[in-house]
């Protein structure tokens, strides 16, 4: 069993905490925000949110702080990033335990998530050397045609409970070698996770003589997400987490004119076909179904097995999920842990319910487990249920454990005409050793979503990959690849130099 106390003072809290006292973590004058930990139902401590005045002292902060950083070089910020990644590399173990205990993922899945921090750290130092602008011919002689990019501003980030610090990093390592600084709305349900990293930040920042108003956080309920959106102030607005969530967001942000990145919900299907490596396919649904109990937003939601070998691999499966073993996720033997809270639960029996209501078999069935046994009220049974194409509940995205699976006839577009006949588009993938089939998944009339894979899962996304879906995902992209230029602000330059004042398109304007 983890020493929790001595886990939060290594990570810095309640440590040389203004006004600690009784166990409680004072942050701001706000009300007060108590985190459980979903593994026994037990407190673990107590962090006062943030008030409206606290608020706006952020921003006052964040705006100083922004004059400061934007004239740094690139290469300086990326410095300042690095130094970060160092922090996280000696604070893994620690971090990666509060994030499990916290948040009730496995502790591999927790030390998992400080390595994708550490890894966004590198990529973005990288980054901060390869800022490029473009070049072009200008029309017109002796001139020169080029476009640059800037930093924004103020970037709020509003992240979700299920990747308490990795999408806060993903967002943060880029805006930083941009040139912006941070505004951090972390969940409600994960506060702690939050100062730990804003400590180590502080660390950083201190070290280096900079502004503290570069990294800041609001801890607070659903209203400080509200004061982030509808701030003038604050140039772009990067949220993850729940579809309604996000499009509240985005109209707020929007009334102002704003800019927003959302990575919202996903309903994730992986296609089965009958050239499939049956046994690659069993174990890639499983761990994209059950991996963070299901609370991934490329959780695999749907199974799109064809029908010639779908007997067989329901049979798989069934044999794959007896094997699972439930409990404590910081015990490594364990494969599930719990879902967030009780609230998830019951959103996942209302799910079973619905399903058994609209004709569905079960090939396992789910069920909440007993607090007593396990420890915890939050703990389920993975299930999984065979259901037709057309019912209502496989529309919605249940953030649970619970695994749809669909049969389909014909070809692979059969398979994807199912695939696709959702609202949410963030992860697909497809099991096939056939070119044909894969080929056809990945061209423009295949896969809907930001994400394609073959031959793998819908979960697990690399860093260097621009990360992010369409539809009712929100369009947004984070991490990797081009995902920067979300960050900064694009303008184009002509430069004269010649002793005329040509206009373009050979207009004339002789005085």
């Amino acid at each position: 069993m983890i020493d929790i106390k001595g886990l939060l003072e290594e990570l810095g809290i309640q440590k040389n905490q203004k006004g600690c006292t009784d166990g409680k973590i004072w942050t701001g004058s706000g009300p007060e925000i108590i985190s459980y930990s979903p593994i026994n139902d037990k407190e673990i401590g107590r962090v006062q949110g943030a008030s409206p005045q606290d608020y706006e002292n952020i921003i006052e902060s964040a705006e100083e702080a922004f004059k400061t950083f934007r004239k740094w070089p690139a290469p300086k910020r990326g410095e300042i990033v690095r130094q970060l990644g160092n922090k996280l590399r000696e604070k893994k173990q620690a971090l990666g335990q509060l994030i499990s205990w916290e948040m009730g993922k496995s502790l591999q899945e927790g030390l998992g998530e400080v390595q994708e921090m550490i890894d966004i750290c590198d990529f973005a130092v990288g980054l901060s050397r390869q800022l490029y602008g473009f070049t072009m011919t200008s029309e017109r002689t002796s001139h020169r045609l080029f476009e640059q990019y800037h930093p924004l501003g103020i970037v709020g980030i509003i992240s979700a409970f299920n990747f308490p610090v990795a999408v806060w990093s993903w967002n943060t390592a880029i805006a930083w070698v941009c040139g912006n600084v941070c505004v951090w709305k972390p969940s409600e349900k994960t506060p702690l996770c939050s100062i730990a990293c804003q400590n180590i930040v502080a660390d950083v920042l201190f070290e280096n003589n900079l502004p503290k108003g570069i990294s800041s956080v609001v801890n607070g309920e659903s209203s400080a997400g509200k004061w982030l959106a509808e701030d003038h102030r604050v140039a772009l607005v990067s949220a993850t987490g729940s579809t309604r969530m996000g499009k509240d967001v985005a109209q707020r942000v929007a009334a102002r004119l704003g800019k927003s990145l959302l990575e919202l919900g996903g309903n994730n299907a992986i296609i089965i076909t009958p050239n499939a490596d049956l046994d690659l396919a069993i174990r890639a649904a499983v761990f994209g179904a059950v991996g963070t109990c299901g609370q991934r937003c490329t959780s695999t939601r749907r199974l799109i097995v064809h029908q010639s070998i779908l007997d067989t691999f329901t049979m798989a499966l069934k044999k794959a999920y007896d094997q699972l073993r439930i409990g404590n996720p910081l015990d490594e033997k364990n494969h599930i842990g719990p879902l967030i809270d009780f609230q998830a639960v019951k959103l996942y029996e209302e799910a079973c319910k619905k399903v058994e209501n609209q004709g569905g078999k079960w090939i396992v069935k789910g069920a909440a487990l007993d607090s007593k046994t396990y420890g915890s009220e939050c703990y389920v049974k993975p299930a999984v249920v065979l259901i037709d194409s057309n019912a209502e509940v496989i529309q919605e995205e249940t953030f649970a454990p619970l695994l749809y699976v669909i049969s389909y006839k014909g070809t692979v577009e059969d398979a994807l005409t199912i695939q696709n006949d959702v609202k949410q588009g963030l992860s697909s993938s497809i099991m096939s050793l056939n070119v044909r089939e894969t080929e056809t998944f990945l061209s423009h009339w295949g896969s809907d979503c930001g994400i394609a894979n073959v031959n793998i899962g819908t979960s697990g996304a690399e860093i260097g990959g621009a990360f992010g879906g369409e539809k009712e995902t929100g369009g947004g992209r984070e991490s990797g690849s081009d995902a920067w230029k979300a960050y900064m602000r694009r303008q184009t330059n002509t430069v004269n130099f010649s002793t005329e004042i040509p206009l373009a398109q050979g207009i004339k304007f002789d005085l």
